[in-house]
């Protein structure tokens, strides 16, 4: 008995100090980039790029998320804080293509194509901004997201080493928003330490540079 209890003992303390960390570096991922979330009445200029960030879309519709996103990035780009926007997200299937639907999106309400950039390989908030930096050479980025995911993309930027600020977009509430607030939780532990690690992307491969013609990454 003395042994089992032992064992419950020690298997509790463990799923304390694991529970205690998870929370910690929660808590520091969000606390450490609050600064640089922005108004979007106070967004400034001289941004490299508009980095919206990609999430579901239902054949050639984005989704609501989505929608938002891309509503408040044009917004951003007509009020002059960059002079490019770049897509980043999946399009790592035939059949699935967010980037593209975000161009087009874009484009059918006035925004030049040369201006927009597409990210075919943004598989993950991480290589979303590794790839920001390596492969589209952007310097200084103004993140668009919701604000649940906005400090985990801060964060990956500015431990990447970008100058990175962001935009919160949530003009409306979307259904299942609890499980990715939790889910969220796991997922900044979990790019905290790509962040130390810092793997290579899924895909690398020759830059080009967002201060460039956008139209070279039509495909």
């Amino acid at each position: 008995m003395r042994i089992i209890k032992k064992l419950v003992s020690a298997v509790l303390c463990i799923g304390i100090l694991c529970a205690a960390a998870v929370f910690g570096i929660d808590f520091y991922v969000k606390k450490s980039t609050e600064k640089y979330i922005l108004s979007p009445e106070n967004a400034g200029s001289g941004y490299d790029c508009i980095l919206i960030l990609g999430c579901g879309v239902w054949g050639d519709t984005p989704s609501h998320m989505l929608e938002d996103r891309l509503l408040q990035g044009i917004e951003l780009y007509e009020n002059g804080a960059s002079e490019k926007m770049l897509m980043s997200g999946d399009h790592g299937r035939e059949n699935y293509d967010e980037v593209n639907v975000m161009k087009n999106f874009a484009t059918e309400r006035g925004i030049d194509s040369e201006d927009v950039f597409m990210d075919h390989a943004g598989f993950s908030t991480y290589e979303s901004m590794y790839r920001a930096r390596d492969i589209f050479k952007a310097e200084k980025v103004l993140i668009v997201t919701q604000d649940y995911h906005l400090y985990r993309a801060i964060y990956d930027a500015r431990a990447l080493g970008l100058d990175a600020y962001g935009i919160a977009s949530n003009p409306r509430s979307y259904a299942g928003q609890l499980y990715r607030d939790i889910r969220e939780i796991l997922a900044r532990n979990k790019d905290f330490i790509y962040t130390i690690i810092q793997p290579k992307p899924t895909y690398l491969g020759e830059a080009i540079p967002v201060q460039g013609d956008g139209n070279q990454t039509n495909g």
